[in-house]
């Protein structure tokens, strides 16, 4: 009998509609001698104003906050009423959702009395979200007469550190409690509903896994509970090999190694969370990316080794804005060991994630590129840090108008000239190059250009490698 861990993303649940929808393909594979759990997002945008309304809630009065959690309320209800048909479900989970309601109530008006918002608090908020979105599923499967139990991250046993905001699950702890919680409820028949994206530490206090983690509490579950694959639901058909608003002829990738998906997550392939990977990977269980709205397409299988049918040099070409280059100098770099880590280190102290990196052999220069809305940051605090300290650093400069290009493809590696193609491809259209990067893995080939140039080059390049015949 298989066993399945389905994730639903915002957009999936984002009306009653939507959530009836979820059910019935639920309950349909659960008809077809599938064991499932699901795991479910907050409703589309939920997060997003939970987020806001955190940080208003310092400098709010309770007023605002009261008018918050009414149209909060009214939201979820106006969900609940087409979700579910039965009088005695929606009376249930609307209970569930007025008290889940009243707490974060309280939780806003505490942080608007105190005037300060904590790591803690701000997931406390946070994980709101799914709180109310996961009753809702539950009952529409029960709705449909089905077995199913309700639980949020921290009732599953997903034990994280107290890295609040970006925690980490404590994964030997975590698969022991939910095997022993959930695991006998799956052999039954039962579908658990899980709350995706929050936790909680070895106190008891909710954690969150950062955002988008909804695909990370799937597949640490599926992990858990030794299932037979991972099906991420979302509103996309797979994988693609490009931005289809860039090239309309862009195909769905059938089927992709764990790589080859993290190289695509990580360069915005907005379908996985870029860390949900991670426990998978050890165990080889197999991840699929699935459209809610068309069931019938089987999606983007991801898989430990890459297609072996496949023979295509490159597999998708991904283009990133919102990024900015960061250069800097001189001459007191040349030979001066540490002298590129007190650079990072700077960043680091800040806050700042470098992307991409590319020095010269001469060390005399480093080019970085990072958040568009964090240079800024970056500029001042490394002059503050660096310049005429020593004569390290003669100079730090920025391009704000460049994107990242990234070419990802398993069979890249050890075939010859794939560079070469791409770069004459880019030369062809007159477009000058601004800087280029290669880890040794050979899975992707990145470089900068200027903003305004980087659509006729994903267009290129997906012409060159014939992406649009996949």
């Amino acid at each position: 009998m298989k066993k399945i861990v389905m994730k639903f993303g915002g957009t999936s649940v984002a009306t009653g509609e939507n959530i009836r929808h979820v059910a019935s393909l639920v309950t349909q594979n659960a008809k077809n001698d599938c064991r499932i759990a699901v795991v479910v997002s907050a409703l589309a945008g939920v997060t997003n104003t939970l987020i806001e309304i955190a940080e208003q809630a310092k400098k709010s009065d309770e007023k605002h906050i009261q008018a918050f959690t009414k149209e909060l309320l009214d939201k979820h209800l106006a969900t609940i009423s087409t979700a579910m048909t039965s009088k005695q479900v929606q009376k249930e989970v609307t209970q569930i959702t007025e008290k889940t309601i009243a707490e974060l109530e309280k939780v806003l008006t505490g942080i608007c009395y105190v005037g300060e918002l904590t790591p803690k608090s701000k997931d406390y908020v946070l994980s709101f979200g799914e709180r109310l979105s996961a009753p809702i599923v539950w009952g529409a499967i029960k709705d449909l007469k089905f077995e199913t139990q309700c639980f949020t991250g921290k009732e599953a046993g997903i034990v994280t550190d107290s890295n609040f905001g970006e925690a980490d699950p404590l994964m030997n702890f975590t698969t022991h409690l939910i095997h022993e919680r959930l695991g006998p409820l799956l052999e039954k028949g039962v579908i658990p509903v899980v709350t995706g994206y929050i936790a909680a530490n070895q106190d008891g206090i909710v954690t969150t896994v950062g955002r988008g983690g909804s695909d990370y509490t799937a597949t640490i579950l599926g992990v858990a509970l030794g299932v037979d694959e991972v099906w991420i639901w979302t509103d996309v058909d797979g994988i693609m090999t490009t931005d289809p608003k860039i090239v309309p002829k862009a195909k769905m990738l059938p089927q992709l190694s764990y790589q080859e998906a993290a190289e695509m997550a990580i360069f915005g392939a907005k379908v996985m969370h870029p860390r949900a990977l991670e426990p998978v990977i050890k165990e080889n269980i197999p991840v699929r990316i699935r459209n809610v709205f068309h069931p019938e397409n089987q999606g983007t299988l991801i898989t430990k080794e890459p297609d072996a049918k496949a023979t295509e040099v490159v597999k998708a070409v991904a283009m990133i804005k919102d990024v900015a280059m960061l250069n800097v100098s001189g001459a007191g770099m040349v030979g001066a060991p540490g002298s590129y880590a007190k650079v990072f280190d700077v960043l680091g102290k800040n806050n700042i994630n470098v992307m991409m990196i590319s020095t010269a052999v001469s060390e005399a220069n480093i080019s970085m590129i990072i958040r568009r809305g964090l240079l800024g940051r970056a500029i001042s605090n490394l002059e503050i840090a660096l310049l005429d300290r020593g004569g390290l650093v003669s100079e730090v400069s920025a391009e704000d108008d460049v994107a990242v290009i990234a070419v990802m493809g398993a069979n890249m590696k050890g075939t010859l000239g794939v560079a070469s193609r791409i770069f004459t491809t880019v030369a062809r259209k007159g477009i000058n190059i601004r800087m280029i990067a290669q880890g040794s893995s050979e899975l992707n080939i990145s470089f900068v250009v200027k903003e305004k140039d980087g659509t006729a080059v994903v267009r290129a390049i997906h012409e060159e490698f014939n992406l649009d015949k996949i």
